[in-house]
């Protein structure tokens, strides 16, 4: 038997890819599958079943194509009502893999299909469980997304069917049982995980807040539902996908890379309303960019950033990305439904350079630097990071505008006024800065480094340090 587990950094996401004697099941597969199918044909392997554990908000999965191309049989879990063929799967239903079978356990909380998958090895010991979003290592599933997609759900009523799951259907399992969840740390799908990425049950049982013995549904609701923050608004759009279905992957590349010259790509700005995306290095970015371009590092959480800061899924999209990476930022632009790339720049920015045409720049100092200014004069400071993160600690006098919300941040914003912006490393403050210049706002600051570099430069007044409940 084989278990390994495919995690994926920019969405904080494991996906999972288990074989024996043949045959193989890939468990939550992200939408570019050629990587499990690679991983079979290694292996003389059949992709016998797609696992899915819940109909996906965060990324859309890769299940369609899979099947597609493997003749693999979709799976979920009780109640799921698919827009395409699969099997829904009964509670306590056995698949047989080889000499290996998985149990569908229904564990409805996170979403009402929501179903764990309970391995038992060739020996008939239950091994291991595939979580999904039931039960992550340190955490579990938020509640308050199924009901964008189903107006009669709450948070309440779902935080009600979590805890009933956890107590009858994960609790009574073994303690030597591993645990495999969909996410880890820097996922919106829970509110502090862990940034480990698999643990035994037995230690989560002792460590992991929802798991604790005595604890009653009301004091379970009350500690889930505290240190909820709307989430982003592109999750309910990839569960409709992940539903409904969507354009295979090869689709989507291939009508994206499309190599425009500077004048065509000037002409396609001019005459759609596509969205100009700068997917370099946010240092380099700043040095000179297309005007009005925004700027979402591809080095970075780029898949999730895209999906807060982009509202439609639909929306067209320019790409100025370094020579040779283009196919990459497409490929991680569909994994959250964004499907609509147009085109990239040709030659990347130079090309733009050697043309001739008109660039932009963004100004961006250090904070040895920004001390300097402050010694000389009062200055306005925006922090674009989450509440969780200022609260947790900040700069004296600094006004929190996080970039999640950046409708309602940019309204504190006065045009007349200089700001220096900063995050936690440099990342998100130039996709605010960006993102507000092109909307014409022309007297932001960037702090190369952020807060991390304010800190250690031991210049500046900081508020004492609150460990934060919820990295929300």
């Amino acid at each position: 038997m084989k278990v390994e587990q495919i995690y994926t950094g920019c969405l904080a996401q494991g996906a999972y890819y288990i074989e024996s004697e043949g045959e193989a099941v890939v468990i939550d597969p992200l939408r570019e599958v050629e990587p499990y199918i690679q991983r079979a044909e290694r292996n003389n392997a059949k992709i016998k079943y797609v696992f899915e554990t819940h109909f996906h908000a965060d990324f859309v999965s890769g299940h369609l194509d899979l099947a597609k191309k493997t003749g693999a049989t979709i799976v979920y879990g009780p109640t799921a009502k698919p827009g395409f063929e699969a099997h829904v799967a009964k509670d306590g239903e056995i698949f047989k893999v080889g000499k290996i079978s998985f149990k569908v356990l229904h564990t409805p909380g996170h979403t009402m299909e929501s179903s764990c998958y309970l391995l038992t090895d060739e020996n008939g010991k239950e091994t291991g469980i595939f979580t999904g979003d039931t039960l992550f290592i340190g955490d579990v599933g938020r509640p308050d997304l199924a009901q964008k997609v189903i107006a009669e759900l709450t948070q309440e009523k779902l935080a009600a069917y979590l805890y009933d799951s956890l107590q009858n259907k994960i609790m009574p399992l073994a303690d030597d049982i591993i645990v495999y969840p969909a996410h880890g740390a820097g996922s919106a799908c829970g509110k502090n995980m862990s940034k480990e990425t698999t643990d035994t049950l037995g230690h989560q049982k002792a460590t992991n807040y929802a798991l604790r013995p005595g604890l009653t549904k009301e004091q379970f609701m009350k500690e889930l539902l505290t240190g909820l923050t709307p989430p982003p608004a592109y999750f309910p759009l990839n569960v409709l996908m992940n539903i409904k279905g969507y354009d295979s992957i090869d689709e989507v590349i291939k009508r994206g890379q499309h190599a425009l010259s500077p004048e065509a790509f000037e002409a396609a700005a001019n005459e759609t309303n596509a969205v100009i995306l700068d997917t370099r290095d946010a240092q380099v970015f700043a040095k000179g960019f297309i005007p009005n371009a925004i700027n979402i590092g591809i080095d970075g959480s780029f898949a999730p950033w895209v999906g807060t800061m982009i509202p439609d899924v639909k929306q067209e999209i320019l790409l100025v990305t370094e020579p040779g990476r283009e196919e990459e930022v497409i490929t991680r632009l569909a994994r959250v439904g964004y499907d609509y790339t147009i085109g990239y720049l040709a030659g990347g920015f130079e090309s733009w350079k050697k043309s001739g045409k008109e660039t932009d720049h963004i100004n961006s100092i250090n904070a040895n630097e920004l001390a300097d200014v402050a010694k000389k004069e009062s200055i306005n400071i925006l922090d674009v990071r989450k509440k969780s993160e200022y609260d947790s600690e900040h700069m004296i006098d600094a006004e929190n505008a996080p970039l999640d919300y950046i409708n309602d941040s940019m309204l504190q914003v006065d045009k007349s006024k200089t700001y220096y912006v900063h995050c936690a490393g440099g990342y998100r403050s130039m996709i605010f800065v960006s993102t507000l210049r092109a909307r014409g706002y022309h007297n932001l600051i960037d702090v190369a480094g952020g807060f991390k570099a304010i800190k250690e430069s031991g210049k500046f007044k900081l508020t004492e340090y609150v460990c934060p409940t919820t990295l929300l």
